[in-house]
């Protein structure tokens, strides 16, 4: 379908293209989320940095990431991990209670997710300590994001190796999104991929579904829905 045959019912800043709608949430097994400014309103590592007067400096290195501009998403991350050196562990507490807050929309799209069955990873270039508070917080199935190593109540600057490797790029997202399909026993086909900045391209590549959620102007383009306006839970509108 192309843009200029959307339906006039999903404008407003909701774009359809490359099939026809409506598909139905019964179409599909797993849904996969990115993180940061797509279930969340911020960029974590962003908000930490503030704590040391680094924030426009790591802020720089996100933005130009997100856009595709950087292209070493890995060595991106430990730049801007290692700016991060010193922080104390105590402000990603007051991050997560002062700053994060759920994009709107994401309790109910995670919600009929559910309800119709389907799981729910997250599978984030961010960090466990506001990944597994985002889980619970949303009854998430599954999850994968990347570790702050700590010492003496304060982050080294580096990320901690884990056991299926040490950073969450969009390559490690594109395996995720395929490994839980598959211990699922479900096809890349039916399983939809929701995110915002350019390493989430690969994961949404894969899956049957990709949806770009206020995203930069190289995933918009490449996914199938792109949410332009309004919450997740507008994704609703074309999965009845």
């Amino acid at each position: 379908m192309s843009i200029a045959s959307v339906p006039q019912e999903f404008a407003p800043g909701l774009i359809v293209q490359r099939f026809t709608p409506p598909l139905y949430l019964a179409d599909f097994k797993l849904i996969a989320f990115d993180m940061d400014s797509t279930l969340i309103n911020i960029e974590c590592i962003d908000e930490i940095a503030d704590a040391v007067g680094k924030k426009a400096e790591v802020a720089a290195i996100t933005e130009a990431t997100m856009r595709g501009e950087i292209k070493d998403f890995k060595e991106s991350l430990r730049r801007r991990v290692a700016l991060l050196r010193g922080v104390p562990v105590a402000s990603l507490q007051q991050v997560y209670d002062q700053r994060l807050r759920l994009n709107p929309g994401a309790e109910q799209l995670v919600g009929a997710c559910k309800a119709a069955g389907m799981k729910v990873l997250l599978v984030s270039g961010g960090f466990t300590f506001f990944a597994n508070r985002v889980k619970d917080r949303l009854c998430i199935d599954f999850a994968r994001s990347n570790l702050l190593d700590e010492a003496d109540g304060h982050l080294t600057g580096q990320v901690v190796q884990q056991s299926w490797g040490d950073i969450c790029d969009g390559v490690e997202k594109r395996r995720t999104l395929l490994e839980v399909a598959s211990l699922m026993g479900i096809s890349p086909g039916e399983c939809i991929a929701v995110g915002d900045g350019a390493n989430d391209l690969p994961m949404m590549g894969e899956a049957g579904l990709s949806v770009a959620y206020h995203a930069k102007p190289k995933v918009r383009e490449q996914a199938m829905v792109a949410i332009n306006e309004g919450g997740l839970d507008r994704l609703l509108e074309v999965l009845k």
